[in-house]
C-alpha cells in the first residue's frame, strides 16, 4: 500500500541523512514524504539551512541545478533523470549571448526557469513573485527578460516605467490555455474565483481575480472567504487544495494543465533514491556554478 513505501521511505531518509524536496506540482503521495514543498527557488534556500549532507529533488532538472548552484557541498539527486522543463531548455547560453549584441546595454532578466549554463550570462534571476519587484529594483531601464513571454508581458504591464524587450519563450502548460477555456471555467462556476499563474497568456490573465506564483494561489485561496475557486495552474494545486480545505470547492481551468514532465516522479522512484537504484546524482562545473549564481545573488541583494 502507498502508506507502506512511505514509512519505508522516512525511515530511509532519516538513516541516510537525506532531505527530501517535492515541487508543490508532485502527487500528494510525495508531499506527505518531503521535508519541504512549495515553489522551486523557495526548494533550494530551504535545502541551503537544511542540515542533511543529501538532497532529493522531487522536480524537474532545473530546480536539482539551483539546489546544487546554492549547495554545492552537498549531494543532490533528481529524482527522475527524465523529467525535464521545455521552457528552461528552449533558450541556450550561445543563443542569448548573441541576443545581448543585438541589445547592449540591456540588463538580461532571467526566470529561475532557466538552466544553470543559460544563467552564467544573466544579470539578475527572479521568480514569478518576485520578477515585478525586481525589475523595479534593477537600475536598468532597459530589460532584456527571458524565457517567458507570457511573465513577461506581466511584468511589463506591472513596470510601464521600464522598456522591455520579450522573447518568444514560455511554459507550454500554461500556454496552451486560451481566453475561451478562462471563459467557458467561469461560465460553468460563475460563483468561483479565477486564479490564474502569471505564465499564462496576457488575455487569460486579465480575466483573473489573483495572478500570482503557484504558492500564492494556494495561500490566496486557502486564506480568502470566498468559498469556490478556478486554478489556472497545474492541475496537481487542484488535488492539494481540495486535501487542505475539503470545506471548499476547487475546479481546474482547463483538463489540459497538465505538466507531463512534473508527472514523471513516483514515489516508487523517491524510493529508488533512497536505495541506491535510481535518480541522477547532479554536477556542475564550479566555473559554471560561479557564474550562474551571481544572478541570483544580485536578486537577493534586491530584496528577491
Amino acid at each position: 500500500m502507498i502508506k507502506d513505501l512511505q514509512q519505508k521511505i522516512i525511515e530511509l531518509k532519516k538513516r541516510n541523512d537525506v532531505c527530501i524536496l517535492a515541487h508543490s506540482y508532485m502527487p500528494e503521495e510525495i508531499l506527505e514524504v518531503a521535508d519541504f514543498s512549495g515553489d522551486s527557488y523557495a526548494l533550494a534556500v530551504k535545502a541551503k539551512t537544511a542540515p542533511q549532507s543529501q538532497v532529493i529533488m522531487c522536480g524537474v532538472r532545473f530546480m536539482a541545478e539551483t539546489v546544487k548552484m546554492l549547495s554545492p557541498q552537498k549531494r543532490v539527486i533528481l529524482s527522475n533523470p527524465q523529467a525535464g522543463c521545455p521552457m528552461a531548455e528552449q533558450m541556450d547560453k550561445e543563443v542569448i549571448s548573441e541576443v545581448k549584441k543585438m541589445y547592449p546595454g540591456y540588463a538580461v532578466v532571467a526566470y529561475i526557469n532557466t538552466t544553470a549554463d543559460l544563467k552564467t550570462v544573466a544579470d539578475y534571476c527572479v521568480t514569478s513573485s518576485s520578477a515585478v519587484k525586481i525589475c523595479r529594483a534593477i537600475p536598468q531601464k532597459d530589460i532584456l527578460f527571458i524565457p517567458d513571454i507570457n511573465l513577461g508581458a506581466y511584468v511589463k504591464k506591472q513596470v510601464p516605467e521600464k522598456n522591455f524587450k520579450l522573447l518568444s519563450g514560455g511554459c507550454p502548460t500554461h500556454a496552451r490555455i486560451e481566453r475561451s477555456d478562462a471563459l467557458e471555467a467561469k461560465k460553468l462556476h460563475p460563483s468561483a474565483l479565477l486564479l490564474v499563474h502569471p505564465e499564462c497568456r496576457p488575455e487569460v490573465a486579465g480575466l483573473a481575480d489573483y495572478v500570482g506564483s503557484t504558492t500564492g494561489i494556494m495561500d490566496f485561496a486557502l486564506n480568502s472567504d470566498a468559498e469556490e475557486f478556478i486554478i489556472g495552474t497545474e492541475n496537481s494545486i487542484v488535488q492539494h487544495l481540495q486535501y487542505r480545505r475539503p470545506d471548499k470547492k476547487f475546479y481546474p481551468l482547463s483538463k489540459d494543465l497538465v505538466c507531463h514532465n512534473m508527472k514523471l516522479t513516483t514515489l516508487p522512484d523517491v524510493y529508488a533514491c533512497l536505495t541506491g537504484g535510481g535518480g541522477e546524482e547532479i554536477f556542475l562545473a564550479e566555473e559554471t556554478r560561479v557564474k550562474a549564481v551571481k544572478c541570483i545573488e544580485r536578486m537577493i541583494a534586491l530584496g528577491g
